[in-house]
């Protein structure tokens, strides 16, 4: 992945105080931690279908089920659908 820039997310102070008081308490706070890490994190249909496509090589290439691979092509098809619907929205 040379030459693609990742904008790296941290929590504030105020997050990680919030996260370490659910701590405390007994509370679960992995998927808040995982909430605020991923706001605004929108993946391209590009980059989606092109990690997708990549898994499904690999499944291929390592003998994977046949029906493990055909569910990971059906995602492959939905992101591509996906992607097509919001080409026509924007034209």
């Amino acid at each position: 992945m040379s030459g693609v820039k990742r904008k790296r997310n941290v929590l504030n102070i105020k997050q990680k105080l919030e996260i370490l008081q659910k701590l405390d308490n007994g509370e679960s706070a992995s998927t808040d931690a995982e909430d605020v890490l991923n706001e605004g994190n929108i993946i391209s249909h590009s980059a989606a279908l092109q990690s997708v496509e990549t898994l499904s090589d690999y499944m291929g290439q390592r003998g994977f089920d046949y029906s493990d691979i055909t569910a990971v092509r059906k995602i492959c098809v939905d992101i591509r659908q996906e992607r097509n619907k919001s080409r026509s929205k924007d034209a």
